[in-house]
């Protein structure tokens, strides 16, 4: 998506604090200053700050100026931070936080969809599943799929606080799923991981469901460790998720 001037220059700021170019605890230049480096007005800089002030990277006050919080107070849920992050690069810390908040969040939110999922959320998880499927044997995007079923199964247990997270959670999951999906026959192997938790919803067996997304995200882990010990690069959530080569998925077929 291309960004307008303001969301242009949120972005050159958040990548600078976040890349610790403006160090926590530092004031940023002077309006003049950014406007002449970033090439925008006053009113845009002003509007970039107060952007970047809701999202936890900068306080404003009489006396203070504007100045970089430390990145205990970002907001980890915004998709720009996270982005930022990712151009910069995850540490370890961070995916075992996300991993970490996948195991408290996942588990008892299938298990209530376990109990709620209505027939169209069904559907909509089903055609994720497909569209999985489909990329794994001919090719193509596999991890708008994979996101879409597992933000699918956060919408399905119908609770607005979990709903509210599932959008929040979209750019953090994208991160793992990348990894998983980086990893040889990655996704293949996790495709009936994800067939077992769906298969536990329509069934309406909470706790199977718990168990099964559980053994997913285990195994996710496994393959972020992987990724991890193996030092190659980590994605970026900059550019689009990579596509699968077309290819006969070893899954037995449903």
């Amino acid at each position: 998506m291309i960004k307008n001037v303001h969301g242009n220059t949120v972005d050159l700021l958040g990548e600078a604090i976040v890349s610790g170019r403006h160090a926590v605890g530092s004031a940023l230049p002077p309006e003049p200053m950014l406007c002449e480096s970033l090439g925008v007005s006053r009113t845009v800089v002003r509007e970039a700050v107060k952007s970047l002030v809701a999202k936890g990277l900068l306080v404003t006050g009489p006396k203070l100026g504007t100045r970089v919080l430390p990145e205990e107070h970002w907001n980890w849920f915004d998709p720009d931070v996270v982005v930022w992050q990712s151009k910069i690069g995850f540490t370890r810390e961070f995916l075992r936080d996300l991993q970490e908040l996948r195991r408290v969040v996942e588990p008892a939110a299938v298990r209530l969809a376990a109990e709620r999922a209505t027939a169209e959320d069904i559907q909509n998880i089903e055609e994720a599943f497909a569209g999985m499927k489909a990329a794994i044997e001919l090719g193509g995007d596999y991890v708008t799929h994979d996101l879409r079923f597992h933000q699918g199964l956060l919408r399905a247990c119908h609770n607005r606080m979990v709903i509210q997270m599932s959008k929040a959670l979209g750019a953090l999951l994208r991160t793992a799923f990348e990894l998983s999906t980086s990893r040889p026959d990655g996704p293949a192997s996790s495709l009936p991981l994800h067939r077992a938790v769906l298969d536990a919803v329509i069934e309406r067996d909470p706790a199977k469901a718990e168990r099964a997304i559980l053994v997913l995200i285990d195994g996710a882990g496994e393959d972020i460790e992987a990724v991890l010990n193996s030092r190659r690069k980590l994605p970026s959530l900059a550019v689009p998720a990579p596509r699968l080569k077309a290819r006969t998925p070893a899954v037995a077929p449903r």
